[in-house]
């Protein structure tokens, strides 16, 4: 399998994407109006320069990619679990944490099984239209200023259960 075609990249970090998820769970109990905002912000969030793990992913082999996607998934659900889990039901938290972040499973198949088929082509090439990079650290800074921002307020502005 050629690596540049078989490479599993997150766009901004799983961990931001769940963060963002888990505050918009916290301030909007409508699923239907939740999971759309959260894929359209998984979109929005691409568009900030910002570092992940495929970027400079040439330099990587496959298993390591794997490794920090995995841990960044990991990470992402239990800082979630572990700051929102007092203030929004944690089922519906993860649903919404998996729309924030299905842009980036839905490129799965093309991207780490070099599966070329609609839908997921299409979701491979918007995000490589839509992701800006940068490197560390001020790729990270960015992320930890956004998602601090409104990770801080969903958990100040709601109340716990």
């Amino acid at each position: 399998m050629n690596r540049d075609n078989s490479v599993f990249s997150l766009e901004m970090t799983a961990t931001a994407h769940a963060l963002i998820g888990a505050s918009i769970a916290a301030k909007i109990g409508n699923p239907w109006l939740a999971i759309p905002i959260a894929i359209i912000s998984h979109i929005a969030l691409d568009l900030v320069p910002h570092w992940d793990a495929g970027t400079n992913k040439r330099q990587k082999t496959l298993e390591k990619l794997r490794l920090e996607a995995i841990v960044d998934v990991l990470l992402g659900f239990a800082l979630s679990y572990l700051i929102f889990w007092s203030r929004v039901d944690p089922i519906y938290m993860f649903i919404i944490i998996i729309a924030s972040q299905l842009p980036d499973w839905l490129q799965v198949p093309t991207s780490m099984f070099n599966i070329k088929v609609p839908p997921f082509t299409w979701v491979y090439q918007l995000g490589h239209k839509t992701q800006t990079r940068m490197q560390l650290p001020w790729g990270l800074v960015t992320q930890i200023v956004i998602v601090g921002i409104i990770a801080s307020y969903a958990f100040v502005t709601t109340p716990p259960n």
